[in-house]
């Protein structure tokens, strides 16, 4: 068995909640050691995606998803083991490199546009963005970290997606946006709570109604949105 598959396998269906009828796995009910629960939550994420362990040496990645496979052309194995920097090339920016690096060690959500290869050698603009999970306790456990290939003239903040991110997030009511803003920050609703003065069952009712609004059945996609809309 490879080794994604052992994830999905590990996965725990029963600990699912629903938005709209639609399973939406809430990793904050799931302090799992091995990343499962994580994978699952991105597993069918139509954007690009992988989760790293700080913990182990080099910051690996140990899971991926199928859309960063179909983007980057490598498969599973080629990729698990490895540190994201793997996807760099002759004409990768080093400071955008070193930009990545900075937000990994000060442990914060960071979204560079950066020159990418493929397993083909074909470069691309790849709007990668890295950001923590915590445990509960505040120890960092993951990075999770997904990527856009972005047209050529999509470049920095005035960038369509950037927009877009702006337009959703401003259906969210102001509440909303802060708990939004706290689980980009890599916080279990349990943090949150105590950071807003609220209690985690409210926390977690924001959390669905949030996912519902964005349009999103992962935690994943909800972080890198509100990234990109710059909260």
């Amino acid at each position: 068995m490879r080794r994604h598959e052992a994830f999905l396998d590990l996965a725990p269906v029963r600990r699912r909640a629903h938005v709209q009828g639609v399973p939406v796995i809430d990793y904050d009910y799931d302090l799992d050691e091995d990343g499962s629960v994580l994978l699952a939550s991105i597993v069918n994420s139509p954007i690009a995606s992988v989760i790293s362990n700080p913990r182990l040496t080099d910051n690996p990645i140990i899971a991926v998803n199928r859309a960063f496979c179909d983007l980057t052309g490598y498969a599973v194995e080629e990729i698990v083991g490895r540190n994201c920097r793997f996807l760099s090339g002759p004409a990768t920016e080093p400071w955008l490199t070193e930009r990545i690096r900075q937000g990994t060690r000060d442990r914060k959500p960071t979204l560079v546009e950066i020159l990418n290869y493929k397993r083909n050698g074909q470069p691309f603009r790849n709007a990668v963005l890295v950001a923590p999970v915590f445990f509960a306790n505040g120890d960092l456990e993951y990075f999770i970290g997904t990527q856009v290939e972005l047209d050529d003239d999509a470049v920095g903040p005035s960038s369509s997606r950037h927009h877009h991110a702006v337009e959703v997030v401003r259906t969210l009511s102001t509440r909303q946006r802060e708990v939004l803003e706290q689980i980009s920050r890599g916080y279990r609703s349990k943090q949150i709570s105590f950071n807003l003065g609220l209690s985690e069952k409210t926390i977690k009712m924001h959390r669905s109604l949030i996912l519902e609004k964005i349009g999103t059945h992962n935690v994943a996609d909800a972080i890198r949105l509100a990234v990109e809309a710059g909260l």
